[in-house]
């Protein structure tokens, strides 16, 4: 199964069946990754302690000291990896100011449960870049011959899949430990939670499961609980709309919240 079929039954389960079952991400051949890091648990435990100092003088040390080197660095590979190369000031430049909208964002860190400190930060860089990339991209279409432009396409559509699997698999990990935690305060009945409980026994075991048919994942649920169709597509009906409005915040954000205001508590008690 190649890369792309595998995205297609990956978007149908999400969508359709259990919300999400994403396959292993393809291994990779060629040179071995570099086994050191440049952003690491020490640089999101630096952050975290960045927003609890007060002494100014403090702050700026441990910023130059542990945190500057990993946001230079993660901007960096963030422009070359996806190619954002659509400005009209120097590297540097866009560089140093990527980086200062980083610091400007940095005190919103304080909870590592909601996701990783890199994960955060990529996404607040990527946005912030595919923004400002797409507005100087749309001035060279109206300037360059097309040729040019197809020689300097816009990778913005291009970019992010193998860094989108990896958000995936972070994602779900948040999300399944999330509704482990949270399944009477979304179901009321013991078949509801039972059911509930079942799909998330699908995502803890995503990996190993070969079958991406939506009828065979309703079988194997059925078959564990004993309910009824209709009973587990109201509760995955439920998680599912948990599963997108948490996984809109994390691609916005780099968090895994959830507001549950827009839940109505007759929906979980009925």
């Amino acid at each position: 199964m190649n890369l792309e079929t595998s995205q297609e039954i990956q978007a149908e389960v999400v969508v359709e069946a259990v919300i999400a079952v994403e396959p292993e991400a393809p291994k990779t051949r060629g040179r071995k990754p570099k086994t050191k890091q440049y952003f690491t648990k020490d640089t999101e435990n630096a952050i975290l302690l960045y927003n609890l100092l007060e002494d100014e003088i403090e702050r700026n040390k441990l910023y130059e000291d542990q945190i500057k080197y990993p946001f230079d660095k993660l901007v960096e590979n963030i422009i070359h990896t996806f190619k954002f190369y659509h400005f009209d000031i120097p590297y540097e430049d866009v560089k140093h100011e990527v980086v200062a909208f980083l610091n400007e964002k940095i005190h919103k860190y304080t909870d590592p449960n909601k996701g990783k400190a890199f994960s955060y930060f990529s996404i607040i860089a990527k946005n912030y870049l595919i923004i400002h990339n797409n507005g100087n991209y749309n001035k060279f279409k109206n300037t360059e011959q097309p040729e040019a432009i197809d020689d300097n396409r816009n990778v913005i559509n291009e970019v992010m899949r193998d860094d989108e699997l990896n958000e995936k698999k972070e994602f779900m990990d948040l999300f399944t430990t999330y509704m482990d935690d949270n399944l009477t305060v979304f179901f009321k009945k013991q078949p509801d939670i039972g059911v509930a409980d079942s799909v998330l026994e699908l995502f803890r075991n995503r990996e190993n499961i070969e079958n991406f048919n939506k009828k065979a994942l309703y079988i194997l649920i059925r078959d564990r609980t004993g309910v009824k169709t209709q009973y587990i597509t109201r509760v995955i009906n439920i998680m599912k709309s948990a599963y997108v409005e948490m996984y809109t915040n994390y691609k916005h954000t780099g968090r895994a919240t959830l507001n549950h205001a827009k839940f109505k508590k007759s929906e979980f008690l009925e």
